[in-house]
């Protein structure tokens, strides 16, 4: 298991994508969270196995319907335990 950061930046709020990504993510079987940032963007924190993470990552480059998805950064991270996937409101 590890943990990934991954910040997604484009047409990415007011477009469903953290319901979307706590969807995906849940479908994968990966734990974590995901927020709007002040900047537009949204950042996920995401624990599961490489393949899980890979799979996640691959989908947030598309994320929901209405989504412009221009950028997907990702960096590894310590390891870290979440209980479910939680989307978190400023």
């Amino acid at each position: 298991m590890e943990t990934i950061s991954i910040i997604v930046s484009g047409l990415v709020q007011g477009v469903y994508y953290r319901q979307s990504t706590k969807e995906k993510a849940l479908e994968l079987g990966i734990s974590g969270m995901v927020k709007n940032l002040p900047d537009g963007n949204v950042h996920i924190r995401a624990t599961g196995t490489a393949d899980q993470l890979e799979q996640l990552v691959q989908w947030c480059k598309q994320g929901p319907p209405h989504a412009k998805v221009k950028e997907v950064k990702v960096e590894n991270e310590d390891m870290q335990v979440f209980m479910g996937f939680a989307i978190l409101r400023n």
